[in-house]
């Protein structure tokens, strides 16, 4: 079921939520969310000093870009669509810090 444009919006402070500090040690960097359909928006997460902030629209420079629908992300998001699965099928592109990519979805608890 597609999640509404405030309901993707809320995934973002849930990350927050859920950052584990302790498996951010040195990690400073800000990853850009593009994600499209009905739904979709402009995200951003940055990661430093072992604390996550989110917001809403672009930055500059991102460390990584993650893209794809909007639907597609919250599932990955929700645990019911598996991120490698979703990346090597195309479904999820990212760009820029491969490490950091592989590394991601270990900052935060399920």
């Amino acid at each position: 079921m597609a999640l509404s444009r405030e309901e993707i919006a809320g995934i973002f402070p849930e990350m927050v939520a859920h950052f584990l500090p302790e498996k951010a040690e040195g990690i400073d960097a800000t990853v850009q969310f593009d994600l499209s359909g009905d739904n979709g928006g402009q995200y951003w997460l940055k990661i430093a000093n072992k604390a996550a902030t989110a917001g809403e629209g672009t930055v500059e420079n991102p460390k990584m870009t993650i893209k794809g629908t909007a639907d597609d992300y919250a599932a990955m998001a929700q645990g019911t669509l598996n991120p490698m699965q979703a990346f090597m099928s195309g479904r999820i592109k990212i760009q820029g810090d491969m490490a950091l990519a592989m590394k991601f979805m270990s900052l935060f608890a399920q």
